[in-house]
C-alpha cells in the first residue's frame, strides 16, 4: 500500500511538472527546505549540551546479566571474541552468556567447542529455520535467557570491561521506563600501517563518531527515540520480551527496535563506556554492509509508517531526521555532486559564473558545513582522525552512499530479507596495543 502511495505521488509530481511550469520549482524548493531543516537539526545536535558522566551507586545485589553473541561463519575471530568477553568485569556468578551459532555452521561450532571459555559462557546451537538472520538467533537465545538484563555483542567487538557495571548501575538508578541503553561504538582500524582501504576506514570511523558521539547523545539528552546500533545494546529483559524481541525479518533489527521501544512507552539512553569495532574494509566488503543497512532502514520506515499511533510528533521527528534523512541524503548525494561538477565545468568553459540561487547555495553550504562539523566533533570525542584530508575526501564517500542506496532499492524488491554477512578477521595485536596505550593516555589526561 505504501509503495502504491509513493508511486502515485511520484506520478502526480511528474505529470504536474509537464502540465504546469510552476510545479517543478515548487517541488525543488520543498526538497531544499527539507534538507535545510536536516542541516539545522545537525546544528542542534552539535549545540545540545552533553550529559555529564554519571556516577550511579552500585546496586546492593548485582542483577543477573545475559550476554548474547549471535555468530555465523566466524571461526577465525571467535577465540579473540571469547578472550575479550572473558575480560568483562562483572560478578561471574551473576553472568550468563550464549554463543548463538547456526546449526549448519560446523567450523564456528568446532572452534567454539575447542576454545577455552569462561564457565558462564555456553555454546548454543540455533535450530534450523527461516529466516537465517542474526535477529532470529538472538530471539532464540532470548527465549532461554535467565538474566534480568540482556546485552548483545558482535564477533569483532571489544567492549570496555566495565560497560556492564555501568549499565546495571544506571538501570538500578532510573525507573522501569528506561528500557535500553546504547554504548558508543568506536572504530579502531585493524592495521593502521598496512590497511587496504585507508580512505574508507577513515570515513567510516568519522561517520560512526558523528553518530555515536554527537547525534545519539544529543537525542538521549532531548528525550527522543533513536535507531540503536547493531551491538552493545543493554535491555531490561522483561521489557524486551514484552516487545517480542527483535524483528527476525528486518535486516536492521536494531534500528527498528529503538522506535518500537518508544512506541511502547519506553525510553532509551546512552552509556559512556564504549565498544571498539573494526571497519568493514575495502569496497567489496563495505558496499554489501551499507546496502544492507540502507535496505533495513527503508524496511523500518515502511513498517513504522503503517500506523500513526504511538509515535507522537517527537517520535515522527526523530524517525524522519535519522532514518528518513539518511536514506534521502544517500539518494541524492551523487546527483548533487555531479550537478556541482557540471556547473563548475560549464563556468570554466564559458568563463563566467552562472546565477547562484540563494536557497540552493544555503542548502549546499549548510549541509556540507554541518556534516563536516558533526564528524569533526565526533572524531575528537572518539579519538579518531578527521583532518583536512579527510574533510576534502568526504564528498567521494558520500557518492558511494548513493551507490549503496541504488543497490538497496534493488535488493529491497528482489531480496528483501536476505542478510548480507560482513566477514571479520582478528585484529593486529600490535595495533591493539597502540590503541590501548593511546586510550590510557587520553583517560589519564
Amino acid at each position: 500500500m505504501q509503495l502504491l502511495v509513493l508511486a502515485g505521488l511520484a506520478a502526480t509530481l511528474v505529470a504536474g511538472a509537464f502540465i504546469s511550469p510552476h510545479v517543478a520549482p515548487s517541488v525543488l524548493t520543498g526538497i531544499q527546505l527539507g534538507f535545510l531543516t536536516v542541516a539545522g537539526w545537525r546544528l542542534v545536535t552539535l549545540l545540545t549540551r552533553r550529559t555529564p558522566p554519571r556516577n550511579d551507586p552500585e546496586p546492593a545485589v548485582w542483577p543477573r546479566y545475559t550476554i548474547i553473541a549471535a555468530l555465523y561463519d566466524e571461526a577465525p575471530v571467535l577465540p579473540q571474541l571469547i578472550e575479550r568477553l572473558g575480560r568483562i568485569d562483572y560478578p561471574a556468578d551473576r553472568l550468563e552468556g550464549f554463543l548463538a551459532l547456526e546449526a549448519d555452521d560446523s567450523s564456528t561450532i568446532a572452534a567454539a567447542l575447542a576454545a577455552e571459555r569462561p564457565e558462564w559462557l555456553t555454546v548454543l546451537i540455533v535450530p534450523p529455520g527461516s529466516p537465517k538472520t542474526k535477529p532470529r538467533a538472538l530471539n532464540y537465545a532470548l527465549s532461554l535467557a535467565q538474566g534480568d538484563l540482556v546485552t548483545i555483542f558482535d564477533a569483532e567487538d571489544d567492549p570496555d570491561p566495565l560497560q556492564l557495571r555501568e549499565a546495571a548501575a544506571r538501570f538500578g538508578a532510573e525507573g522501569d521506563d528506561l528500557v535500553c541503553l546504547q554504548a558508543p561504538l568506536r572504530i579502531r582500524r585493524r592495521d593502521k600501517r598496512n590497511s587496504a582501504s585507508p580512505f574508507l576506514d577513515a570515513q567510516f570511523a568519522a561517520e560512526y563518531a558523528a553518530l555515536f558521539e554527537v547525534t545519539l547523545p544529543a537525542m538521549a539528552s532531548l528525550g527522543l527515540p533513536f535507531p540503536l546500533g547493531g551491538t552493545s545494546n543493554h535491555f531490561r529483559a522483561t521489557a524486551l520480551r514484552a516487545l517480542g524481541g527483535w524483528d527476525a525479518w528486518n535486516v536492521t533489527e536494531d534500528a527498528d527496535l529503538g522506535f518500537r521501544i518508544w512506541r511502547s512507552g519506553g525510553r532509551l539512553g546512552v552509556l559512556q563506556r564504549p565498544t571498539y569495532e573494526t571497519p568493514p574494509g575495502p569496497l567489496r566488503l563495505w558496499l554489501p554492509q551499507r546496502t544492507r543497512w540502507l535496505k533495513g532502514h527503508l524496511q523500518t520506515l515502511a513498517v513504522h509508517t503503517r500506523s500513526l499511533g504511538g509515535m507522537g510528533w517527537r517520535g515522527w521527528a526523530a524517525l524522519t531526521l535519522t532514518l528518513g534523512a539518511g536514506c534521502a541524503s544517500a539518494a541524492i548525494h551523487a546527483a548533487s555532486i555531479a550537478w556541482i561538477g557540471a556547473v563548475a565545468l560549464t563556468s570554466l568553459v564559458c568563463g563566467k559564473l552562472p546565477p547562484a540561487p540563494p536557497l540552493g547555495m544555503s542548502v549546499l553550504i549548510a549541509g556540507v558545513a554541518t556534516a563536516w562539523l558533526a564528524k569533526l566533533a565526533g572524531a575528537r570525542r572518539a579519538g579518531v582522525r578527521f583532518g583536512a584530508r579527510e574533510m576534502a575526501a568526504a564528498p567521494a564517500y558520500w557518492c558511494l552512499l548513493s551507490l549503496a542506496f541504488v543497490h538497496a532499492l534493488y535488493r529491497l524488491v528482489a531480496e528483501p530479507h536476505r542478510w548480507d554477512k560482513t566477514p571479520h578477521a582478528p585484529d593486529n595485536p600490535v595495533d591493539h596495543d597502540i590503541d590501548a596505550a593511546v586510550d590510557s593516555g587520553r583517560a589519564a589526561a
